[in-house]
């Protein structure tokens, strides 16, 4: 069963729209005109949108898309609505100016794989807590 052409085309929008709003987040997170916080809110969601590991990997079904569904989107309305409307208009223009191909971060993996490691230390901590109480 295939999706009606309507999804299709909606989607391919959603994804360009997606694109060029990551460009233009990291052109007004590099503008001094930010705020540090909004800044560490662009870097954050840059770093996950384009570290090449997710934080539900993407082969686990439906909650393996969610996570790009529902968390990169959300960081994008924060850090857009801590940004200055005037700096976040400029770098919408030279985004649309200028496509770029957005690419994989470094920076977005070590941040994950931070993540993850954190993870695992804090459930091999509660792991470890529950065999010491239960013997």
């Amino acid at each position: 069963m295939t999706a009606p052409a309507g999804i299709i085309d909606r989607l391919k929008t959603l994804a360009r729209t997606l694109k060029t709003d990551l460009h233009a987040l990291s052109i007004a997170a590099r503008d001094p005109r930010t705020p540090w916080a909004a800044r560490a809110v662009a870097v954050l969601v840059l770093a996950y949108a384009l570290s090449p590991i997710d934080l539900i990997p993407d082969f686990i079904p439906v909650l393996g898309y969610l996570d790009d569904l529902l968390l990169v989107p959300a960081g994008l309305w924060l850090a857009r609505r801590m940004i200055p409307a005037q700096v976040m208009a400029e770098a919408r223009a030279h985004a649309a100016a200028n496509p770029a191909r957005l690419p994989r971060s470094t920076a977005g993996l070590v941040f994950m794989l931070i993540v993850y490691a954190a993870l695992l230390g804090l459930l091999g901590w509660w792991w470890l807590r529950r065999i010491h109480a239960g013997g």
